[in-house]
């Protein structure tokens, strides 16, 4: 079985990548990144010389490329999470949004169509996106495969019309997808744009730590390695045409996560308990901010029988000793293009 994972380079899709290629030997696994700034091969150095694992660098908008790359390989499977996926660079930058997000995507379905066409046995397209594309929640309830979409920024308005263009291509053309909307992840790789790995690392230098508003945004928090294992599960296991919500089950307000991770930290570096909350900096909210998240993850669990493996405190703990151990590894990422998008984003607004 060929299976292309796109975005495989990045945070989620590398753990995604590794995955399969360890745990299905039988199986050629094909990763295609265009390796812009979050993109980074060194997060696979573990298996680039395993047999059954190619990479192939190429963008997903690139329509003549896609098909050629199809018709070449004559992939049966595709878990798609190639996709631009931060929302402050989206607030920036919508268009380059709008171009991978939703004609990225597009490009695949197109090639994946023409490639089988009516002979879908055995084929599965699987389209991984967001739970910011339900918009925002109030202090009760949460997201369900039912909720309706209501995305507030650039980010999740893109995701949004993606998810929307493979459900056309299921009901228009037959063709079999699976979908997952899944919660903030956290983990070892990840790039430090995001919450964690920025505040993980401005501790290590003790930097500033910004937080938005008042640091009351509520957010579900699911550990990157779980959710590897349920793409897994669902690619596997899920039933065509259906939607499954990752969630992992962990609501945390953004200051309450920040005081943790700073005593998490104080403990590890060997600095008294407080001296990294200091650090902390309130700074100008961003528009469209979604007050909370939360995901309903019964169905995956109904369904096919996951649920988190480590609790937030324990997958947190996991997730700084990483970065701790490889600070090489944040070095080198933390440059160039990198800190010029952070002194514009965060410093300018203190």
């Amino acid at each position: 079985m060929k299976i292309l994972i796109t975005g495989g380079a990045g945070f989620i899709g590398s753990h995604v990548v590794r995955e399969f290629v360890c745990k299905y030997p039988e199986y050629q696994i094909f990763n295609l990144d265009a390796l812009t700034y979050a993109g980074n091969l060194s997060n696979l150095k573990d298996i680039e010389c395993r047999n059954n694992y190619t990479f192939v660098k190429g963008d997903i908008s690139e329509e003549s490329f896609v098909n050629d790359f199809f018709n070449e390989h004559r992939f049966e499977g595709v878990i798609h999470l190639a996709a631009e996926s931060h929302v402050d660079r989206s607030i920036t930058d919508p268009l380059r949004f709008a171009r991978t997000n939703i004609l990225g995507t597009m490009t695949l379905l197109n090639a994946f169509k023409n490639l089988w066409r009516n002979n879908w046995l055995n084929k599965r397209f699987y389209h991984i996106s967001t739970d910011e594309v339900y918009g925002t929640l109030g202090e009760t309830g949460f997201f369900t495969e039912t909720t309706a979409y209501n995305p507030n920024s650039p980010y999740s308005a893109s995701k949004a019309g993606s998810d929307h263009f493979v459900r056309a291509y299921g009901e228009t053309y037959g063709l079999p997808y699976v979908m997952s909307n899944c919660s903030n992840n956290y983990g070892p790789n990840h790039f430090p744009e995001k919450l964690i790995p920025l505040f993980i690392n401005n501790i290590i230098y003790n930097k500033s730590l910004p937080v938005y508003g008042n640091g009351n945004y509520t957010r579900d928090w699911l550990y990157v390695k779980d959710h590897a294992q349920a793409i897994d599960l669902i690619f596997h296991k899920g039933e065509n045409q259906e939607t499954y919500n990752i969630g992992g089950f962990n609501e945390w307000k953004n200051i309450d996560l920040v005081k943790l991770l700073c005593k998490l930290m104080d403990g590890k570096l060997g600095r008294p308990i407080g001296t990294s909350e200091k650090l902390i900096t309130f700074v100008k909210d961003r528009p469209g901010h979604d007050l909370r998240y939360a995901i309903d993850a019964s169905k995956i669990n109904k369904k096919l029988g996951w649920r988190p493996s480590v609790t937030f405190e324990e997958g947190l703990n996991k997730t700084i000793d990483w970065y701790l151990q490889n600070e090489e590894w944040l070095e080198n990422v933390t440059s160039g293009e990198y800190q010029r998008y952070y002194e514009e984003q965060y410093e300018s607004g203190n």
